[in-house]
């Protein structure tokens, strides 16, 4: 089945999971990434931070799954993001830079999970 998205004017959110082998790991690691605590616990092995109004990113408990989740966040100054998670201690693992201008920053989680930073220039 193919869906096909319309000018019809809906609301977006977005509640994109993490699954990793250790919760308590993950979160450690994920509060320095984002630079603060999880904006709420939704159970013992469910934590998730709100990066803008309706828009989470979870971390859950899964060892079967950890390791293979893959987000990257659109944001204006993906310098200034990278520079402030640098200060926290974690480095980019690679930086790419596409055809169009666009940037990303990728960084693992300690099961390996991609999260990245990405710019993309705005056309017109």
């Amino acid at each position: 089945m193919r869906m096909l998205l319309t000018s019809v004017a809906m609301s977006l959110m977005l509640f994109a999971g993490i699954p990793v082998s250790d919760h308590a790991t993950a979160v450690a690691w994920y509060e320095r990434f984002f630079g603060r605590p999880a904006s709420f616990q939704a159970t013992d092995t469910e934590s998730v931070w709100e990066l803008a109004e309706n828009r989470w990113v979870y971390v859950v408990e899964n060892p079967h799954n950890a390791g293979h989740s893959m987000q990257t966040i659109l944001v204006d100054d993906l310098d200034g993001i990278v520079a402030e998670i640098t200060e926290r201690g974690i480095r980019p693992e690679k930086r790419e830079t596409y055809d169009n201008g666009a940037r990303k920053a990728i960084y693992r989680d300690p099961d390996g999970n991609e999260i990245g930073y990405g710019y993309a220039p705005q056309s017109g």
